[in-house]
């Protein structure tokens, strides 16, 4: 140790609020008398080393790790600048504290300080302070080991393999789509089974790696150093980059296909259907056939064509077992067309995917698949004409969507009830009164918002009249007459 300082006595300058600490280590070097050093002072604070520095001139300075009064970072940049011999030393004497830190002054800038401790713990042999012989208690910085870094990858590693093995075994085990009942439907569950897929490795390896992470190298009991300055990685930071960019790529080009299998065109024509949403109903047209409904249905293996649109706001048209789902926008410039082919015979249900309400969560209707030869005789039967006004008001009542708003029974939905209604004298909202009979209920069909029962709030669709003749109002008023 002399001979490092060229055989001129060691002068320690110890920097510590700390009495015990201070007073303890000054106790520890003067005690150890083989040693050429000698403490020539005590100090609490930076500004009390500064002033230390001018009338002592320590060869070095031994900074207590531990002390937050005297912080290390700033005392360092303190001490940084201009030529001399200086050393400082961080040292930790907590129990169970093996952490010596020596910076040199005299080979290094302030901006380089944290460059320097990084390459310090990795490269550098333990700063052993004068006095203080190696052995049992002395502080070191251990040096990390390649083998060591090679345990704790291959430990991350095989919690992430266990944790994405678990993820895809549950995924086979657990039906998370319902049924598949349409040719569309098996080109979107590849897609979906893909995204499924990435979802688990993905959470595997963040995951993974954080509950790894937060276990092995997670703070010890009474540790409050700093932990390693790091730098940026080129090399992460391209990879990074490239593969979720490459990903998504993939994945786009996939859905681009997918979306193309969906949308194909069959061998022959399509049967078309036409779609009307509504407040809160759904009504299915079959123009080429005469027949209109308020259940879809449809032949087994063959294409149908819906064409889609809404009588007032935003609908959705959506059958989960058919995958494929389209919006119903109001306007008649505004019509949306959804190709599906069902495979498999069933009853199923058609919802609206698109909040459009109060009454949102009932607007369902039936969907139906049936054999070629069931369709054919369904069709017979709705092509026959009804017998009389009452019952063809009674037809249009269900095929327009009427009972979504007026029941027939004396309940109450979100419009008045057609219950014994005719002839009855009643409050509009304006506060004056009128009595219900034919002409009022052509004008309410015709201009819904015209007059409004009072206590209601104006739900009806305001083109309604649109899609009906003057016969089927005329029907529609013999009915509702007729519930008396």
């Amino acid at each position: 140790m002399n001979g490092s300082n060229q055989g001129k006595p060691w002068r320690i300058l110890i920097a510590s609020s700390h009495p015990l600490f201070a007073k303890g280590l000054r106790s520890l070097l003067e005690e150890r008398r083989e040693m050429d050093a000698v403490v020539v002072g005590l100090v609490a604070t930076i500004d009390e080393a500064l002033t230390a520095l001018e009338s002592l001139q320590p060869d070095l300075v031994i900074v207590d790790y531990d002390d937050e009064r005297v912080n290390r970072d700033e005392f360092l940049a303190r001490f940084v600048e201009g030529e001399g011999r200086l050393r400082v030393v961080l040292l930790s004497l907590k129990e169970g504290g093996s952490e010596a830190i020596v910076y040199d002054r005299r080979t290094m800038a302030a901006s380089q300080i944290d460059e320097w401790l990084e390459m310090w713990n990795e490269n550098q042999a333990p700063f052993i302070p004068p006095g203080i012989s190696p052995g049992k208690g002395t502080p070191q910085i251990p040096k990390p080991r390649r083998r060591d870094s090679m345990k704790h990858f291959i430990a991350a590693a095989l919690v992430v393999i266990v944790l994405m093995a678990a993820g895809l075994y549950g995924y086979q085990q657990i039906n998370l789509l319902p049924e598949q009942a349409s040719l569309q439907g098996a080109s979107i569950d590849n897609l979906f089974g893909i995204h499924f897929i990435a979802i688990i490795v993905l959470f595997s390896l963040i995951v993974g790696l954080m509950v790894y992470s937060i276990l092995v190298f997670r703070r010890k009991a009474g540790d409050t150093s700093d932990g390693p300055h790091m730098e940026g990685n080129t090399k992460l930071e391209v990879a990074w980059t490239i593969v979720p960019l490459g990903a998504v790529l993939v994945l786009a080009y996939m859905g681009g296909t997918t979306l193309g299998d969906i949308q194909a065109l069959p061998d022959q024509k399509p049967l078309q259907v036409k779609v009307v949403g509504s407040q809160w109903a759904w009504r299915f047209e079959y123009p080429e056939l005469g027949i209109i409904s308020t259940e879809l249905v449809l032949p087994v293996d063959e294409q149908a064509l819906l064409e889609l649109s809404s009588t007032d706001v935003i609908h959705s048209f959506w059958v989960p077992e058919f995958r494929v789902k389209q919006d119903a926008l109001p306007g008649e410039d505004f019509v949306r067309e959804l190709r599906v082919t069902p495979t498999q015979i069933g009853e199923y249900k058609v919802r609206c995917a698109e909040l459009c309400g109060r009454l949102h969560h009932a607007m369902e209707s039936p969907v139906k698949v049936i054999a070629q030869q069931d369709f054919e005789a369904w069709v017979k039967s709705k092509t026959v004409a009804c017998t009389g006004p009452v019952e063809c008001g009674n037809l249009w009542y269900q095929q327009f969507g009427c009972q979504a708003c007026h029941s027939i029974d004396g309940s109450v939905v979100v419009g008045p009830s057609w219950k014994g209604i005719f002839g009855k004298e009643e409050s509009i909202s304006d506060g004056t009164s009128v009595l219900v009979d034919h002409d009022y209920i052509v004008e309410s069909i015709r201009n819904p918002g015209a007059k409004i029962t009072a206590g209601f709030q104006n739900l009806m669709p305001a083109n309604i009249a649109a899609n009906m003749t003057d016969a089927q109002i005329e029907d529609l008023i013999a009915f509702i007459e007729s519930l008396k």
